[in-house]
């Protein structure tokens, strides 16, 4: 619990008692201030330096100055002071990344981001081996790189709480594209990649919709282990049956084949959002100033405050 200190009484010579310090806490950007009663987004720190006020203290009293008058040169009267805020907050961490992994268990997303970045997650043979966030800086070039994160994988029924749930899906919020990981080659002959695949995106459609609609791109897996002679057939029923129109991107992550191709192709990706932001964070500005460039001097609810 963080409690501010009382303000210091008023002092003699018509002074005013000092205020309090403001009491500062230091938290990481990704931070989501949530009111833990009513679930109210009190504030959401996305910028280095960014300051938010989350409680405010109470008003001070009045002091015997404020009842002096004509007839009453030292009035020993105070004003009590006002009781200031108390809150009860909840902080998640959603971690900032531009792309997001999803997949299942065992999907292969971890040795994705171990053949493309710097991270060096858990690997091994058997479902739930990442059990937590893990981020990748991935370097396309020395002045060229994004970031990646990495959550636990899916199950169908994560919604009603099987595997991990859906506690880790937050982190994929803030990503500005989902690469949708697929085993292409799973060990057991009776586990259907469509199926999966269709499981996967309705534990998301119940979790938050939003995450359905970000830019999201199919990537294939373990492309390594599926005979050259029926890969285009795999791949062609695998867009049909999920009526995708969307990218598809044939990988092994093992072996490292078709990552490079993909990591460019997300790179562009980034680099064309980014613009397509800055164009609209410029259109807004200009129409602002219009909006201020057309106000009639002469309009009576135009007024100038000295």
């Amino acid at each position: 619990m963080h409690k501010g200190k009382d303000g210091e009484p008023g002092r003699g010579a018509d002074c005013y008692g000092k205020g309090a310090e403001d009491i500062y806490m230091r938290m990481p950007v990704g931070t989501l201030i949530v009111g833990n009663n009513n679930g109210e987004i009190i504030a959401d720190l996305t910028e280095h330096g960014q300051v938010e006020l989350l409680a405010k203290g109470g008003e001070g009293g009045w002091g015997n100055i404020h009842f002096k008058s004509s007839t009453n040169r030292a009035p020993r009267q105070k004003g009590e002071g006002k009781e200031g805020e108390r809150r009860e907050l909840r902080l998640e961490l959603k971690v900032l990344a531009d792309v997001g992994l999803l997949g299942m268990p065992n999907a292969g997303k971890s040795t994705f981001i171990t053949a493309v970045s710097n991270a060096k997650p858990k690997i091994a043979d058997y479902p739930f081996t990442t059990l937590h966030p893990n981020l990748g800086v991935v370097r396309v070039s020395h002045e060229k790189s994004f970031v990646i994160a990495d959550i636990p994988g899916l199950i169908e029924g994560a919604s009603e709480g099987a595997g991990l749930g859906h506690q880790f899906l937050r982190h994929l919020q803030r990503t500005g594209l989902l690469l949708h990981i697929v085993d292409m080659a799973p060990f057991e002959t009776n586990v259907d990649p469509v199926k999966e695949a269709k499981a996967l995106i309705k534990e998301l459609e119940k979790y938050d919709e939003s995450l359905v609609d970000k830019p999201r791109w199919f990537v294939l897996n373990k492309m390594d282990v599926v005979p050259a002679e029926e890969r285009k057939k795999l791949v062609k029923d695998f867009v049909k049956r999920m009526a995708w129109k969307g990218p598809v991107f044939e990988i092994s992550a093992l072996s490292h084949e078709g990552c490079q191709e993909l990591v460019n192709a997300i790179y562009l990706h980034l680099e064309t959002l980014k613009k397509s932001e800055h164009r609209a964070e410029e259109t807004q500005m200009t129409e602002e100033a219009r909006g201020i460039a057309s106000i009639d001097p002469d309009d009576p609810r135009f007024k100038i405050q000295d």
